[in-house]
């Protein structure tokens, strides 16, 4: 038995004509009775019979005639919900961003990708870069953008940018009147930890251990927090030159060593790409990184 015969016996058994429930099917007459003779041999016997006033079902038909209806809305019914979930699969994306990655630089990326995908629902989820490396392999993200010195093999690490890590501290700081600042000069200082910072990763991977001495007073994970505190006077800190949140915010690059970190594209190896992250992946690649909200 299959779907097309069930439609063809319920549009004969509605219109009580042949030649109408062919032309309500999209089907040949003779296509048509082909295909409900040969329900009726399954069925084991007629379905139908044709009399002067019409077709009318048989004692068999009108058995079946419920069965074969909600067999016939069942599928409906599947079919429509495979829709919604495949509409819902191509809308979707959880793009898993690392948390020290400031939002100014997406904000203009996420607004060209709503253009490309109308309807688009994006979830962020900001967590330190190898948790979010962690979730995309446990298929919680869709992609993910981390900068870390190295990435397991299960993953693909594509380079968007590169930034400076600077030093960051308040307006009338004696660092304002430096060009650049050694990472020596911040013994000297009140540090502000950032609890996520991937800044003694980067040093050690370029240099090795690593030996700075910081006077550490305060310490959040929040990056606003730490920023707030900065121009509270409280502080200066590292960070990726452009994950400053307040424009007042004054930064020199740091040197002795010359720190920088890649952000990357990070998707899954042998993943397949849902349509609406190959648009998500398209227009990162042509994204000008020189942009901010």
């Amino acid at each position: 038995m299959e779907m097309h015969q069930i439609r063809y016996f319920l549009a004969v058994a509605e219109t009580r004509n042949f030649t109408r429930a062919a032309r309500a099917s999209g089907v040949s007459q003779p296509a048509l009775t082909r295909a409900i003779r040969k329900l009726e041999e399954e069925l084991g016997g007629a379905l139908f019979e044709r009399r002067p006033s019409g077709v009318r079902l048989t004692q068999l038909g009108r058995l079946m005639q419920p069965h074969l209806e909600r067999t016939h809305a069942a599928a409906l019914a599947a079919k429509s919900e495979a829709e919604t979930f495949a509409n819902a699969e191509r809308q979707q994306l959880t793009l898993g961003v690392m948390c020290t990655i400031g939002p100014a630089r997406l904000i203009n990326l996420v607004r060209q990708l709503e253009t490309r995908v109308p309807g688009l629902e994006l979830k962020l989820r900001e967590e330190r870069g190898t948790r979010i490396v962690q979730r995309l392999i446990d298929d919680e993200v869709d992609v993910a953008l981390v900068g870390l010195p190295g990435y397991p093999d299960e993953v693909r690490a594509e380079p968007l940018y590169r930034e400076r890590y600077v030093v960051a501290f308040p307006p009338g700081h004696r660092f304002e009147a430096m060009r650049v600042v050694p990472v020596a000069a911040i013994d000297d200082e009140t540090y502000l930890a950032r609890a996520n910072c991937e800044y003694p990763e980067f040093y050690g991977a370029h240099t090795g251990d690593f030996a700075a001495r910081f006077n550490v007073r305060y310490e959040s994970e929040r990056e606003d927090w730490i920023q707030a505190m900065i121009l509270a006077g409280l502080g200066c800190t590292f960070l990726p030159e452009y994950l400053p949140l307040f424009p007042e915010i004054r930064t020199r690059p740091l040197t002795d060593p010359e720190i920088s970190r890649e952000i990357s594209l990070v998707t899954m190896r042998g993943r397949r790409f849902s349509p609406v992250l190959e648009a998500f992946v398209r227009t990162i690649k042509a994204y000008d990184w020189r942009q901010t909200a």
